[in-house]
């Protein structure tokens, strides 16, 4: 409950003269809002005014400082400004190059930043409007959407292109591309209480959350039960998967929003499960936020906001930043030590455990594979990434070539004393933590799950070994990724090959003759996969469209295996009949 004020009716203004006066330093008050003080020796630049009603700090004179917002116009709290407001705090904010207004999708917003900018034009100002329309919950079209935490994605996007020196005719562009690549969707689990008033604008029933609240108190669209935070994760992650923007890429910028009264270590909770279903999904996470940017007063609940990203909005997201309610500086993060090669140099002083002789020299042969795996996954990057964009993202292949190529230089800092298992550990690990994605979690726990099969301590491995650990390589893709066989998956093209490696060790082929034939089964089995409906992963929402075309991943695998098959052929002892 909001419980701090002397009158009621003046709680926007009282908190506002305070705001002010903390940041005297940075902002001037002006009528109806804030302008942020001019930088020593600057060019003039276009002005970004963002603005709306109070009661959603750090939303919106929070966002007002160099490379975010020029002024914010601060209406009464959940009410829009008056023409006035808006009309003087443009004026003040203006620097000779033209204002942008922008603002919440709400029809009092839209009527008098209307108003503003009319008479602002009337007096030779050049005068543009981006209307923030993010909240998927609240209509079928995008146009007729309200705007919610994507306030924050585009008023940076528009604040760094002003900062950069742009034209008002790009930073106008810019601030519409970027609404148009960004989508909230929202929870509430209580409602919020107006300065004065002795209960909520709504109650959530108890055991429920609010689906698809908005800011200004209103109640979300429908109640749904009370969720865990890996449940909750998921229901926000696959509505904004579902509406993902046409010809999106793979690159997303989140913002993961409390509405002011969730507390910062739920959003750390809950963002360490949404973080693993942005990967799984394929998508890179770029400079990602977490805590209040858009509240409202005391309501309980988050939103979680998805910018998909360009080269020109990625320049736009990361560019530094200073205001009182948000700050992204690069530099101080740009000297450190970056966490990959923490973990390389780690990697490369952890001590190998002892190993066998025999263990010694199938280390020797994983090292070869994966080099061999590399160099042909460089080769077929382009083709493996043309197939899965027929029904996917595209980026199978540039996944692939990202992970063995961190598995690569994982083994090659293994000593020559390390064993299989311990190989195969540091290459599965590098694996998972560079590749990112599903495929990447997939391939970086099957490697490991081979290498742990052989182990580092036998006296000698046999081609059944070998086959065990196909299986527990298999087994572990099953188990991570809960598909099965027909679901248009790698799987298609491990199972067999995993069942055909079996059955010819078992009559008696030796390994390498054994795996030869077994890998012709599974390019069989993948190109099979062409008259396929997938059941999961990234082609199931096109899934009509992926019939004729073969599984990426499925494809990806066959390939793997003939070339593993081909390593073995060249090393293969010929008196024993196993690898060397």
């Amino acid at each position: 409950m909001t419980t701090i004020h002397d009158a009621p009716e003046e709680f926007a203004e009282d908190q506002l003269a305070g705001w002010t006066a903390l940041y005297a330093d940075r902002v001037r008050p002006v009528h109806g809002g804030v302008v942020a003080l001019p930088t020593a020796g600057a060019e003039p630049q276009v002005a970004v005014v963002v603005g709306g009603g109070s009661g959603h700090y750090p939303a919106f004179c929070g966002l007002v400082g160099p490379g975010l917002a020029t002024g914010a116009v601060v209406g009464n709290v959940f009410t829009s400004p008056s023409a006035a407001q808006v009309w003087s705090v443009a004026r003040a904010a203006d620097q000779g190059r033209g204002v942008v207004l922008a603002f919440g999708n709400y029809a009092g917003d839209r009527m008098n930043f209307g108003l503003a900018a009319e008479r602002l034009r009337a007096e030779g100002i050049d005068t543009r409007i981006v209307t923030v329309t993010d909240d998927v919950a609240s209509a079928a079209d995008p146009a007729d959407r309200r705007g919610i935490a994507g306030t924050l994605a585009v008023s940076k996007a528009m604040g760094a292109a002003a900062a950069a020196g742009a034209p008002i005719d790009e930073v106008e562009r810019t601030g519409r591309r970027c609404n148009a690549a960004t989508r909230t969707i929202g929870v509430a689990a209580s409602g919020c209480t107006l300065p004065g008033a002795d209960r909520p604008l709504f109650r959530v029933p108890d055991g429920h959350l609010g689906l698809g609240l908005g800011i200004h108190g209103e109640p979300g669209i429908r109640d749904v039960p009370l969720l865990s935070a890996t449940a909750l994760a998921a229901l926000l992650v696959d509505r904004l998967l579902d509406e993902r923007p046409d010809g999106a890429g793979t690159r997303v910028a989140p913002v993961l929003n409390g509405l002011g009264d969730t507390t910062q270590e739920e959003l750390f909770l809950l963002w360490g499960r949404v973080l693993p279903l942005l990967a799984a999904a394929g998508l890179e996470v770029v400079e990602p936020e977490v805590g209040n940017v858009v509240t409202s007063l005391d309501m309980g609940g988050c939103s979680l906001t998805l910018q998909w990203l360009d080269d020109d909005l990625e320049r736009r997201w990361r560019a530094d930043a200073y205001a009182p309610g948000y700050r992204k500086v690069a530099a101080p993060v740009a000297a450190l030590v970056p966490a990959t090669a923490v973990a390389e140099a780690a990697a490369e002083a952890t001590v190998a455990p002892e190993a066998s002789a025999a263990s010694r020299t199938a280390a020797g042969a994983a090292r070869a594979a994966v080099t061999a795996m590399d160099e042909l996954l460089r080769d077929a990057e382009e083709t493996l990434g043309r197939i899965d964009a027929v029904a996917g993202d595209g980026d199978h292949g540039r996944g692939m070539v990202k992970g063995v190529g961190a598995a690569r230089r994982a083994v090659e800092q293994t000593g020559r004393e390390a064993g299989v298992a311990f190989v195969l550990g540091r290459a599965g690990e590098a694996w998972a933590a560079s590749a990112g994605g599903t495929s990447g979690v997939l391939w970086g726990a099957a490697l490991e799950a081979f290498g742990r099969s052989l182990g580092d301590a036998a006296d000698r491995l046999t081609a059944a070994d070998v086959v065990d650990a196909a299986q527990a390589f298999a087994d572990a893709i099953v188990h991570l990724g809960g598909a099965q066989r027909g679901d248009k998956t790698l799987l298609d093209a491990l199972l067999p090959f995993v069942d055909a490696l079996r059955a010819a060790v078992g009559s008696g082929a030796r390994l390498d003759e054994a795996w030869r034939t077994a890998a012709a089964v599974a390019v069989e089995q993948a190109a099979a996969t062409a008259g396929l409906t997938p059941r999961v992963g990234r082609a199931r929402p096109l899934a009509e469209k992926s019939v004729g075309t073969p599984d990426a991943g499925a494809t990806s695998m066959g390939m793997v295996l003939t070339c593993v098959g081909e390593v073995l052929a060249a090393r293969v002892d010929d008196r024993e009949g196993v690898t060397a």
